[in-house]
């Protein structure tokens, strides 16, 4: 077995799958776990739509892949090495055990929660990225912005997140995901 400590500055190798490999690159160096990628999340199915492919899956890795799919990092990233027959990786910190379950209370006790339903852009094949921004950067104090996806789109979530605003994400179903923003006080 070999250890992975997220400590270390490494950049993954084209053989190699780790957190921090993305999307793209495993698909490419891997073509065979396409459909074991499929099977862990069905919202994974989404990345056969070329356009989302192509900008998702050359931004997103597999960290963020485990967070849009509700699965637990160590598995997804050792159920992948497997199917590859790579030897599974230890000592890797599993994020997903301390998501919390409700909302938070920023969320709960806003002035004001604004909806936007980015499904329609995503659908036609397009990136709401410049739309959430816009929306994020509209938002008045104590207000909170509800963003409705088809799933959680973490790599949004990340720059939204460094440009100072807070970011919770919940999963109704698999078809349906609810991610809140707010300004950082």
């Amino acid at each position: 077995m070999s250890n992975y400590n997220e400590t270390e500055s490494k950049k993954p190798g084209a053989g190699d799958i780790t957190p921090d490999t993305k999307v793209g690159d495993l698909l490419k160096n891997f073509p065979q776990l396409e459909e074991k990628l499929y099977e862990l999340a069905p919202a994974f199915k989404k990345l056969k739509n070329p356009f989302l492919r192509k900008t998702i899956g050359r931004v997103a890795t597999i960290r963020q892949a485990a967070e849009v799919g509700d699965l637990s990092l160590g598995m997804m990233i050792n159920t992948l090495r497997s199917a590859a027959g790579l030897s599974e990786l230890t000592d890797m910190e599993d994020e997903n055990g301390e998501k919390p379950l409700k909302l938070p209370d920023w969320v709960s006790m806003a002035k004001e929660v604004r909806e936007f339903d980015a499904r329609p852009i995503i659908e036609a094949g397009e990136h709401p990225l410049n739309m959430v921004r816009e929306e994020v950067a509209r938002l008045n104090t104590g207000e909170v912005l509800k963003l409705i996806t088809p799933f959680v789109p973490a790599p949004l979530i990340q720059i939204v997140r460094g440009e100072g605003y807070k970011a919770w994400s919940k999963i109704e179903n698999h078809e349906l995901a609810y991610t809140y923003f707010k300004k950082e006080d």
